[in-house]
């Protein structure tokens, strides 16, 4: 199963980027990662600011089972050691639902690079059976606010102290191509 979740994205740009299933060995690599994202990109994906990731966290995030926790690094092209970016989903309620979270390093967005991710994320999910979402975005956040609504139909939205919370399905994408993901 981990070679199943391989795959190289072409970006906007031209740019190919290899996808691939997150390994334990990847804590250094996310603790690298987060040393490299902007005090904005930093604040929307974990609502705080941390001077550096905590190693306990990284050996955290890197330690999936791959069914009720999954998460997806993408690597750069010019060093596979180097991760730039990060999608995941962990177990949510109500039960059956997991929770969506993104990371790209910044001079890696607008690139289409999170498309890509989201719908490669889908298609995991979908493989370990589920089919809804959770997410918690900052309000201000609309990169991620318009990643969920090209990706998923929205079944609740609250929003609370400026962040919006949201609960939503894959949406259909019939006759979707790479392309459509970018």
């Amino acid at each position: 199963m981990p070679g199943c979740f391989e795959r190289t994205v072409i970006l906007r740009d031209g740019t190919p980027v290899r996808l691939r299933a997150i390994r334990p060995d990847d804590e250094r690599r996310l603790v690298a990662l987060y040393d490299q994202l902007s005090r904005d990109t930093r604040y929307h994906r974990f609502f705080s600011v941390m001077r550096r990731l905590p190693p306990d966290w990284a050996r955290f995030l890197a330690n999936v089972d791959r069914q009720r926790r999954f998460a997806l690094v993408a690597e750069s092209p010019a060093d596979a050691d180097a991760l730039i970016a990060v999608a995941r989903y962990e177990p949510a309620e109500p039960p059956g639902t997991v929770e969506v979270a993104f990371v790209v390093q910044d001079a890696w967005q607008n690139r289409g690079l999170g498309g890509a991710l989201f719908a490669e994320l889908l298609r995991a999910a979908a493989a370990n059976g589920i089919t809804r979402f959770r997410a918690w975005v900052l309000a201000d956040n609309r990169r991620m606010l318009d990643l969920i609504a090209r990706f998923g139909d929205v079944q609740e939205r609250r929003v609370e102290q400026a962040v919006v919370e949201l609960l939503f399905t894959p949406r259909a994408r019939r006759g979707a191509t790479d392309a459509d993901d970018r």
